[in-house]
């Protein structure tokens, strides 16, 4: 079956399938990795043993073992899973289970040049992708995750806006306004970039300022070469003439280059595409396991405050800058520029009260964190002034899950899982450590990057010392990121001690290091484990998407919709778009 004709039905199959799988492997990716020890994690799951797991999920590993024989558990399984005890009994059973349930294995996937040639067929010959204006080289200005990001997803919102016959984006959750800048410069677009960060927004509006700078240039560039092209064809062999010098706007790009690096919130600009990497996350110093996950495992977020924690005060603040922003851009005279609009974005957010020149649109989203990525689709579907939509989420540990036992977050249908009436229905739900789990990246981990496994032993150890010695491992306070300032695993006790205004004086250096040595021997068993719930992430985060899927399908408005893969996930491990299509009143998609 095409990716591109699954059927509502289809989808609805494909859930059921990895709601199956998922119902057998969740507890995994649920259970808490600071309590590995304190609950016995390892014995409670596990009827193999640490070494036989990482043989099945190291790739090219040169200890292949068989698995054990244990006669005492029963021999019925499903999915490598003892039907009666819940513990695992087979790891090569797992593992083709979760393969078989990622998305790649569903097969319900588009490839971004599929989706583009399906768009593009739904047009008369003659008509190609919206013209490039001028061509820009991304990575000028732009690390390199960024850059295929931006150049990869633009190309597509491109191909969307020429097939609704629209000229307006609209950005959400635009942050530096990367993909905003490079839309309204290489095609043309009129962006609207909205952040509900101010400080986003105006770093973008600063940001874009120094790209138009980057634009003339390339214009004058594109012009000499063509000049120098067309004087190389008359004189046929004859010698060219040598490169023009730098003018004064090429020194003010090299000049903005550095004036970048100084200032705070700023992309550092280079053609070094070595210089033009950095990392984009800090740990998060209130979650052990996304603290212990290096920065390129996940997508940052970006603070959202709703709007009734806003001040009087603030919202005038923010309506006078949009208005100051509109009436600059009005007085450039750039009618295709980058527009930052600061504002709290809801499925419920009037677009016509902050864009008052709002046409026909194509709303989109780069790695829109948490609940915005639902939202996003929500207003998709309740705006008949947006024609299509193209969302790559993140930060799925942010969301809020309605049918969550441990606690819904909220008691209406706003939240962010589920988003679709066919898994409502069902009454689904993740919980907060899967879909934690969700936000690793397998490709990434399987090459051995991601996870600096010392620090969730550590943090797990620390916590049999709470229970033993402090009487309670619960407190107000958090560790953070301890680890990245610890010296050794003494030194680390001693600051989390300190950190969560303990007694450090109860215990001396010798019973600190005597737990150490104590756990360090089961320090496999916790590897192993974190190998099976990065395993399990992919079909985590395929049910998240399945379901976002799901409800634009349910829609009847939605003329086509899929997922596609718009980036390579060893440079961006979210790399899965969400796209839906309206009926065009001028053109008819056979989608």
């Amino acid at each position: 079956m095409k990716p591109s004709s699954c059927s509502l039905v289809d989808i609805q199959q494909r859930i059921d399938e990895v709601m199956q799988f998922l119902s057998v492997t969740l507890p995994i990716a649920n259970a808490h990795t600071v309590e590995f020890y304190t609950q016995d994690v390892w014995k409670r799951f596990m009827a193999v043993s640490p070494e036989e797991v990482l043989s099945a999920v190291t790739p090219n590993s040169d200890r292949k073992m068989e698995p054990e024989r244990r006669r005492t558990e029963p021999s019925g399984t499903m999915f490598g899973f003892c039907s009666h005890s819940n513990r695992l009994l087979d790891t090569h059973e797992f593992l083709q289970g979760a393969k078989a349930h990622s998305l790649p294995g569903l097969e319900v996937c588009m490839s971004r040049s599929d989706f583009l040639l399906e768009l593009q067929g739904n047009w008369s010959k003659s008509t190609v992708l919206p013209g490039i204006v001028t061509e820009l080289e991304a990575d000028e200005f732009m690390n390199s995750k960024k850059s295929h990001e931006v150049q990869s997803m633009s190309e597509v919102v491109a191909g969307l806006a020429r097939h609704s016959g629209v000229k307006q984006v609209i950005d959400v959750g635009s942050g530096k306004g990367y993909l905003s800048s490079f839309l309204s410069l290489q095609y043309g677009l009129q962006v609207y970039g909205i952040d509900s960060s101010s400080t986003n927004t105006h770093g973008a509006q600063e940001r874009n300022r120094k790209l138009k700078k980057f634009y003339r240039v390339y214009q004058k560039q594109a012009k000499a070469g063509r000049t120098r092209g067309e004087a190389t064809a008359q004189r046929g062999s004859e010698k060219v003439e040598p490169e023009l010098k730098e003018d004064e706007d090429a020194l003010c790009v090299d000049a903005s280059r550095n004036e970048s690096q100084e200032e705070e919130g700023l992309p550092i600009i280079s053609s070094s595409p070595a210089a033009g990497r950095q990392t984009e996350l800090s740990p998060d110093s209130e979650e052990l396991f996304l603290s212990a996950l290096s920065a390129d495992v996940l997508e940052p977020a970006s603070p959202r405050v709703p709007p009734s924690q806003l001040s009087d005060e603030e919202k005038e603040r923010r309506k006078r800058e949009n208005v100051e922003r509109k009436a600059q851009s009005r007085r450039d005279g750039a009618s295709d520029v980058f527009s930052p609009l600061t504002s709290y974005v809801t499925a419920e957010t009037e677009l016509r009260e902050l864009i008052t020149e709002l046409e026909d649109a194509v709303m989109v989203g780069l790695h829109t964190c948490g609940n915005l990525a639902p939202s996003t689709l929500r207003m998709f579907v309740a705006k008949p002034e947006l024609a299509a939509v193209c969302s790559v989420g993140c930060c799925y540990h942010l969301l809020s899950e309605e049918f969550d036992p441990a606690g819904p977050e909220s008691l209406d249908r706003s939240c962010g899982f589920p988003l679709s009436q066919y898994l409502h229905d069902r009454s689904c739900f993740c919980g907060r450590n899967a879909r934690m789990s969700a936000c690793l990246a397998l490709e990434r981990v399987s090459l051995g990057q991601g996870i600096q496994m010392e620090s969730l032993f550590y943090r797990a150890v620390l916590h049999v010392i709470l229970r033993d010695h402090y009487g309670s491992y619960k407190s107000d306070r958090r560790v953070g990121n301890v680890y990245s300032k610890a010296k050794s695993f003494l030194d680390y006790v001693r600051r989390a001690l300190r950190k969560l205004e303990l007694d450090e004086s109860k215990l001396s250096d010798n019973d600190i290091q005597d737990y150490h040595d104590k756990y360090r021997p089961r320090m496999a068993e916790m590897h192993a484990f974190n190998m099976l719930k990065v395993t399990i992430a992919p079909c985590i985060e395929g049910l998240i998407l399945l379901d976002r899927l799901c409800y634009l399908k349910e829609q009847e408005d939605v003329t086509f919709s899929a997922l596609v893969q718009l980036f390579d996930p060893l440079l961006s491990p979210r790399c899965y778009a969400v796209i839906g299509l309206k009926a065009s009143t001028k053109r008819k998609t056979s989608c």
